[in-house]
């Protein structure tokens, strides 16, 4: 029980952090979408920004975070700190030379690198050579944020959650102001914006280490590199990128492929990623990274029963916000469009065309969240082999989806294809991992679902019912707009909660029962 209370608290930690983080990334997409629009600029600067970033969800956020963890946590339980301070450094040290390279390869290269993944690019006068310059502006961002993550699961291991989930807090502040500021000193004025991804990538690092030395992890070289540790971890790491950043590379291949749909499509799937993103950003990434350190642990000591139970209630806890968040999202993908984003070079049409992309991804919302937190289940038991396997059969199934779809359905037709991708890899994973492991409690699991949905109805049709009193296609009314978005989704917060504890819901008492501690005080707490 005290182990899902921390995993309940570092999520509610986490999500508190990330939650700023999120709003303030809306903010930024606000200001890119008056300033830019959704045209050629933002196209280049989408896609240029995608290169260094799929690589840090990839290789730095997903695959190194599920190699590292395991192996660190082991070594942290069976031969103490000091052990685990030395594969540390070693670690930070062999990262710092790869990624160096890699950064410099990536700027050498940048031209072919584009050609390949955005070939209808080069079919619009100086589209091309304008993501060329924004790519080799931000490449060195990949250099910055993949040390940030190895950081950060030293950090989570240590249970300290708070830095590095609001260290992107920086990264939003820095593209905010460049853009506002730096604008007018460039040619092509969406430069100012891949300056700030820049600078914020090197505060987010920075903030980093200061808080590893305090919790007695100073950041030191070390060359050891036959360290047989090493070694476990870079068997851990090529299944893992596969295995964890499948869902970024289906991303990657729907942007491919937009790039060959009308200007306008990349931008598209853009903002309406952003959007998707963010109950992805706030709870579920909190939810798996705070099980991943409690698996990892759990399995070096040898108590199977305990990792299922924590695994167990990480895929509830996802169920019980991520059902709710998918109907909500759909309800009010058109009027959260035009209120974030309509306004200036961003028109009413573009807001319809990116809320249609939104929609679709919606739809694999839950299915997305539980592969975050199944896939590092396997790599907490050290096999590397399952989490491939899907990924693999995810990516066919997400590429056959995305050339059948996007002919009828265009940008919106590759979202949809990554949603149907995702409940496959799901599903794949849920079967194996039974397999591998025994029952995990499937009822209870099917229960709280059920429970999630059937409480989601009421809260959808109540949104529904008082979004159609505004006519969301007029333009400004911000402030009108807003106050009706915030009722609407206080309503539907109240709502749901409401009907999930009416049906017994267990996550719903126990986060109502918090909210009420914390409301009351700590003089509840004897109550």
């Amino acid at each position: 029980m005290s182990e899902r209370k921390g995993i309940l608290k570092a999520a509610g930690v986490l999500g508190s952090a990330t939650m700023l983080s999120r709003i303030l990334g809306m903010v930024r997409d606000m200001v890119v979408a008056r300033l830019f629009g959704a045209g050629m600029a933002t196209d280049a600067f989408f896609a240029a920004f995608q290169i260094p970033n799929l690589l840090r969800r990839f290789f730095a956020e997903g695959a190194l975070t599920s190699a590292f963890v395991p192996t660190f946590s082991e070594t942290l339980v069976q031969e103490g700190e000091e052990r685990a301070r030395e594969l540390a450094n070693l670690c930070f040290t062999l990262l710092t030379i790869v990624v160096a390279l890699v950064t410099l390869l990536g700027i050498l290269f940048s031209p072919a690198i584009v050609k390949l993944m955005f070939p209808g690019f080069t079919a619009v006068p100086g589209k091309f050579e304008l993501t060329v310059l924004l790519n080799r502006v931000m490449f060195p961002y990949l250099f910055f944020i993949s040390l940030v993550a190895l950081c950060m699961g030293i950090l989570n291991t240590l249970r300290h959650f708070f830095t590095p989930a609001i260290s992107t807090v920086f990264l939003n502040l820095s593209m905010i102001i460049c853009a506002l500021v730096l604008r007018p000193f460039y040619q092509y004025p969406i430069t100012a914006l891949a300056v700030g991804v820049l600078v914020g990538g090197l505060v987010q690092l920075l903030l980093q280490l200061p808080v590893l030395w305090k919790k007695g992890f100073p950041v030191r070289p070390r060359f050891a590199f036959n360290d047989p540790k090493l070694k476990k971890i870079a068997l851990l790491l090529a299944p893992a990128t596969l295995g964890v950043g499948v869902y970024y590379l289906n991303i990657t291949v729907g942007n491919i492929l937009a790039s060959l749909l009308p200007q306008g499509s990349v931008s598209y799937l853009y903002y309406a990623q952003r959007l998707f993103e963010f109950p992805q950003g706030v709870f579920t990434v909190s939810v798996a990274q705070a099980v991943l350190p409690a698996m990892s642990r759990q399995a070096a000591e040898g108590d199977l029963t305990a990792m299922k139970d924590s695994l167990n209630y990480g895929i509830r806890l996802t169920l019980f916000v991520t059902i709710p968040a998918l109907v909500g999202l759909m309800v009010c993908a058109v009027p959260l469009m035009t209120l974030l984003f309509m306004g200036g070079q961003f028109d009413y049409r573009m807001s319809v065309q990116s809320a249609n992309a939104l929609i679709c991804y919606s739809l694999g919302l839950s299915c997305v969240a539980l592969v975050r937190v199944l896939a590092p289940a396997f790599y907490a038991l050290k096999d590397t082999r399952t989490p491939v396997i899907t990924a693999f059969i995810s990516f066919l199934l997400n590429l056959g989806f995305s050339l059948w779809l996007m002919g009828p359905l265009q940008h919106s037709g590759l979202a949809l294809a990554s949603s149907l991708a995702a409940l496959g890899n799901m599903l794949l994973l849920f079967w194996l991992l039974r397999r591998k492991v025994g029952l995990l409690d499937g009822r209870k699991l099917t229960g709280a679902g059920l429970r999630a949905l059937v409480a989601s109805l009421p809260m959808g049709l109540l949104s529904w019912w008082l979004l159609g009193w505004l006519d969301w296609s007029l333009p400004g009314q911000k402030l009108l707009k807003s106050g009706v978005l915030a009722a609407v989704v206080t309503s539907a917060v109240v709502a749901y909660l409401l009907a999930a504890r009416v049906l017994r819901s267990e996550e719903a008492l126990e986060i109502t029962a918090i909210i009420r501690r914390r409301v009351q005080g700590p003089g509840a707490r004897g109550q």
